[in-house]
């Protein structure tokens, strides 16, 4: 079977007393589109299906255009540049040396014009049978600029810049000639701040803990790619903008992920892959009743909530109940056909539950590789009414270091 994976496996105005804080906030809750459905879900139906909420949601925007493209899909569809956000592991399954690679997604552009994603992320393989890895990258969330006025004057006396960030580090190493591992090391900085003392920088610490196999299995007459992964992101620390007063989890995830890549011939190859995912993250106490006792039990739960570690939330995010559970489960179904390659066609459609966000859409996508770069493209259609992430459009370019280097021999 012809495999090459050296690219990856086929390869905020206060016209009211309204501080720029709230404004900034609306701007979070526009951009968390995850959360729109279930806040306008009935209070019956909240109570039901309880909702997960976390900050820094920016960490759960898919960056490249091959995984968006595949319905938000990448924790086992071989290595490639943008392996760094989905499987760090599989970085040690890649053919090439070292890569590159650079991707740009507007956001919400059905609501707003500048707020934007931009991602950079490479690898590096290091060792004599370049069976480890460094892997690195660096996400830069923009909000645009919102201007402060006053109250007397119609013209801003300040612009804010809010902004979510996160750099990391990732080290991967194959265990067998089928299996890798790999851990991550991130910082995460969230600034929505309205340069007051009511507002501050929110900052975090997480890891990473993601492993990948590759195996090769006979199917008919046709030697096949069976891969499979998993991912455990963002374990860290909770972050806060008011000084501690509330600490707010970030979205810790967990994601599995299986696939098969199969060989129509030659040249002519279908990669069919399948994630699951689900935030590690407890669900929100919610008010039940109206009475003081209703109200004394809320606020104790409440400041439980708030009081709680990160390793605790982990394990009370599954204290719902099995069929809440399941619920909180999203479900992405990706495709990738490859021609020689160098040319690819994906497609894919990701699932969300409508009381916990209720992001559902259909994506496809498109690709070219020369010997040097690759260019990835993605869109998205939802499938559900008023979504303002349909048409969401994502670019990715990529280098690959070993076919630059032979430019020059």
């Amino acid at each position: 079977m012809k495999q090459n994976s050296s690219k990856h496996s086929t390869h905020i105005h206060k016209p009211e007393p309204q501080s720029a804080r709230a404004i900034l906030i609306l701007a979070v809750l526009l951009l968390l589109s995850l959360r729109i459905a279930a806040q306008g879900a009935k209070e019956s139906e909240v109570g039901r299906f309880a909702v997960v909420n976390t900050a820094v949601h920016s960490l759960a925007i898919a960056p490249d255009a091959r995984g968006g493209s595949m319905g938000d899909n990448g924790v086992a569809n071989g290595s490639d540049i943008a392996s760094q956000y989905w499987n760090p592991a599989k970085y040690a399954f890649n053919y090439s040396k070292a890569g590159v690679g650079l991707s740009y997604t507007p956001w919400l552009r059905r609501l707003v014009s500048d707020i934007a994603l931009a991602y950079i992320s490479g690898f590096y393989k290091i060792g004599n049978n370049d069976n480890q890895a460094f892997g690195a990258s660096l996400r830069y969330f923009t909000l645009g600029e919102i201007p402060q006025q006053s109250y007397e004057s119609d013209v801003p006396f300040n612009w804010l810049n809010p902004y979510e960030m996160a750099l990391d580090l990732s080290y991967s190493r194959k265990l067998s000639e089928m299996y890798s591992m790999a851990v991550a090391f991130r910082y995460i900085r969230s600034d929505m701040s309205d340069q007051s003392d009511e507002m501050t920088p929110g900052n975090s610490f997480a890891a990473d803990v993601a492993g990948y196999v590759e195996k090769y299995v006979v199917l008919g007459n046709s030697e096949s790619l069976w891969t499979f992964g998993y991912n455990i992101s963002n374990i860290g620390t909770k972050i806060s903008y008011d000084g501690g007063a509330t600490n707010q989890f970030i979205p810790t995830t967990l994601r599995l992920g299986t696939g098969l890549l199969y060989p129509l011939d030659e040249y002519n190859h279908v990669g069919v892959y399948l994630d699951l995912s689900k935030y590690l993250v407890p669900s929100v106490p919610l008010r039940m009743g109206n009475t003081q006792e209703d109200q004394d039990d809320y606020d104790r739960r409440r400041e439980e909530y708030n009081n709680m570690s990160f390793m605790t939330g982990i394990f009370r995010s599954f204290n719902d109940g099995l069929s809440n559970e399941v619920r909180k489960i999203n479900i992405s179904l990706g495709a990738e056909y490859s021609y020689n390659d160098q040319f690819f066609l994906r497609g894919g459609y990701y699932y969300e539950n409508p009381n916990q966000g209720n992001r559902q859409f259909f994506s496809f996508g498109a690709g070219f590789r020369m010997s040097v770069l690759q260019l990835d493209a993605a869109f998205l259609i939802s499938s559900v009414p008023n979504n303002p992430l349909d048409q969401t459009l994502r670019v990715s370019l990529s280098f690959d270091m070993d076919g630059i280097k032979n430019l020059f021999r």
